[in-house]
């Protein structure tokens, strides 16, 4: 243990938090917010909605089942991670495993940091770490390594994070019958193998691509990081798809994007809403579904116009987690049907935006 360094994690309060090193040996900045899952680090650490931010693992032990190896679908899609790397800034756990099994396993989840030159600290106690994010909210944070750069507190939240995780360039993945446009503001790549098991052709576009030029049956919205606010030209674009009235369907951040395309408000979380255990409800039901989250930004449903209305509510704090229009063939939900390694019971989601499209 004595040949780890030392490094610290501060808060913007001035906490401090000391550990070791088990990452990349760098210093960085952004917001540092917390997840409470037991399993699915590798999705966690791919997943596009992380980029900017911190992340603090509340489950003890870390690192045990190692990261898997980088297989392929037939589309030419990893198989085992959200997207093609590493988008959380650094990594914060209390026990790091430093034997890890599991019969998918390439190599640790160390090894991985280092190579994606991101920087992980352990033996920390994210207990009391997490009880500082519960009690004060998510707040910026940074690491900084033994004999390192200092470095100053950054909030991710005012760059534009989805131009930085959004593809470039169009790409089209599929041969199905029904034609999808997936508007990528830091697509996971589930929502995209949801998709495909449909019978879809999916054209993945940039963020600030204007999508309504092209022939398309439906019109996927992706996740992605950081406030919707920044997306005003994604949002533009929604408002002339609703007006063309083919069926949308929504997720995380796409929900968000849809609400203010619709005209209502957003607004930012104390702490966000992340990992696995999230109950929602669904108006007019008595249905509830535990879900899979990663968000820091919330629809103000006081704000939504007469002919939209929430199409699920967040059980712990009342929170929008879906919008519907009351009338037309569009949809959304901040939660994620799509998720890999959490509950999959709302995947039939996506059975429901094709049937729109079919009808």
């Amino acid at each position: 243990m004595s040949d780890f360094k030392k490094i610290k994690l501060t808060l913007e309060d001035g906490t401090v938090f000391e550990g070791k090193s088990f990452g990349y040996e760098t210093s960085v900045a952004g917001e540092v917010v917390f997840n409470t899952a037991m399993t699915g680090y590798p999705e966690s650490l791919t997943d596009p909605s992380y980029k900017g931010q911190i992340l603090v693992s509340t489950f003890p032990l870390i690192g045990n089942y190692g990261v898997p190896v980088n297989e392929k679908d037939a589309n030419d899609i990893p198989l085992f991670y959200e997207s093609d790397k590493i988008h959380i800034s650094g990594l914060v756990i209390s026990d790091y495993s430093f034997e890890y099994s599991h019969w998918n396993a390439q190599k640790s989840l160390g090894e991985w940091l280092k190579e994606n030159k991101v920087p992980g600290i352990f033996d920390v106690d994210t207990r009391a770490l997490t009880k500082v994010l519960r009690e004060k909210g998510a707040m910026l944070g940074k690491i900084e390594i033994e004999g390192g750069p200092a470095v100053d507190f950054h909030d991710p939240n005012k760059d534009n994070l989805v131009d930085m995780v959004s593809v470039k360039e169009k790409m089209t993945f599929g041969n199905g019958s029904k034609r999808i446009v997936l508007v990528d503001t830091g697509a996971k790549f589930n929502i995209l193998r949801c998709l495909l098991r449909r019978d879809t052709t999916v054209t993945v576009v940039p963020w600030d691509y204007d999508f309504t030029q092209e022939d398309y049956d439906g019109l996927m919205l992706s996740n992605g990081p950081g406030d919707p606010q920044m997306c005003g030209v994604t949002i533009a674009n929604i408002r002339k798809a609703i007006a063309i009235g083919k069926p949308i369907f929504g997720i995380c951040l796409g929900n968000q994007l849809l609400g203010l395309a619709a005209g209502a408000t957003t607004f930012k979380l104390k702490y966000g809403h992340r990992a696995h255990n999230h109950p929602v409800i669904e108006n007019g039901t008595t249905h509830c579904y535990i879900t899979s989250q990663n968000h820091g930004f919330a629809i103000d449903l006081a704000t939504l116009p007469d002919e939209w209305e929430a199409s699920y509510v967040n059980i712990n704090d009342g929170t929008c987690e879906g919008i519907r229009h009351k009338s037309k063939p569009f949809f959304s939900t901040q939660f994620h049907p799509e998720a890999s390694s959490g509950p999959t019971d709302t995947e039939k989601l996506f059975d429901k935006f094709v049937d729109l499209i079919r009808k």
